[in-house]
C-alpha cells in the first residue's frame, strides 16, 4: 500500500495546498483542517499516520543499547511503520538521542524520558518544514535537549541552549536545500544534537565515521549526488 513517500492508501502523489481546507480523515474519521492530501483527496490525520510508528519507536528504544543515535535511528525507520516520510519522525530524532544519551551514561530515566518525547513531538504537525519554515527534525532535537535539561520557558541557559540546539540543526538542515526528505533531516539533526550535546554536557555519543542512506529508492524527490548520505555508487 502506498508508493515512493505517496498516499498511504492509493499510493499516488501527495499535494500540499497554499490554504488549509478542513478534511475528514479517511481511517478515524475526524475532521481537521490541513494543506495535504493526495491527488484523490485522501487525507490521512497526524495521529493516524504516526499513531504505530510511535508505540514502535518506544519499544525499539527500550530495548537499544546502543550509544549510537544515528544507528537507533536506521533501525526505527526499517519499522513498516515509520513511513519515508511523516510526522512520526518528530518523535523518531529526539527519542534515537534520549536513547543513545541514556546509553552513554546521561542522567535520564529513559522511559519516562520517551513518553514525555511522543506528546511534546506529536504536537509538531506534518508539513511543518514547508509551511512553517521549521523542519520538525530540527525542533525533535530542541524537545530532546529541552527533556535532558529539564527546560521550562521560565529557565535561563537551559532556555537559551535548547532554542540554539534547535537552531543548529535547523541551520545544517536549510543549508542542504530542498524539498524536504525525513531521512536526510534526521539524520543532519541528530549529528548536530550528539556535537553540541558534547559540547554543552560533556556526554559523548557515537557517530559512525561515514552515514549511508539506505532509503533513497522510496523517496521520489531524492537529492541523490547532493545529498551528503546518498551511495554514489548506487544508481536510483
Amino acid at each position: 500500500m502506498g508508493g515512493k513517500g505517496a498516499c498511504l492508501v492509493c499510493g499516488k502523489p501527495l499535494k500540499y495546498l497554499e490554504k488549509a481546507e478542513a478534511m475528514e480523515c479517511v481511517i478515524c474519521h475526524e475532521v481537521h483542517m490541513s494543506n495535504g492530501k493526495c491527488e484523490d483527496n485522501h487525507y490521512i490525520c497526524d495521529e493516524c499516520h504516526g499513531k504505530k510508528g510511535i508505540e514502535a519507536i518506544k519499544d525499539i528504544c527500550l530495548e537499544s543499547g546502543s550509544r549510537a543515535p544515528l544507528e537507533i535511528a536506521v533501525s526505527m525507520m526499517k519499522n513498516p511503520y515509520i513511513h519515508m516520510h511523516g510526522p512520526e519522525h518528530h518523535v523518531l530524532v529526539g527519542a534515537s538521542l534520549l536513547t543513545a544519551y541514556a546509553n552513554s551514561g546521561g542522567n535520564i530515566e529513559l522511559e519516562s524520558a520517551l513518553d514525555e518525547m511522543a506528546i511534546r513531538g506529536q504536537q509538531v504537525p506534518g508539513g511543518v518544514c514547508g509551511l512553517h519554515g521549521c523542519c520538525g527534525a530540527a525542533v525533535s532535537t530542541g524537545i530532546y535537549f529541552s527533556i535532558i535539561t529539564n527546560c521550562t520557558p521560565l529557565k535561563e541557559e537551559e532556555w537559551q541552549k535548547a532554542n540554539l540546539m534547535t537552531a543548529a540543526s535547523l541551520t545544517s538542515i536549510a543549508r542542504h536545500g530542498g524539498p524536504r526528505c525525513c531521512k536526510r533531516d534526521s539524520f543532519l539533526a541528530i549529528k548536530e544534537a550528539v556535537d553540541f550535546t558534547y559540547e554543552h554536557l560533556g556526554v559523548q555519543m557515537e557517530l559512525p565515521e561515514r552515514m549511508v542512506c539506505g532509503f533513497f529508492r522510496q523517496n521520489e524527490q531524492c537529492l541523490e549526488k547532493r545529498c551528503p548520505f546518498y551511495p554514489v555508487k548506487n544508481k536510483k
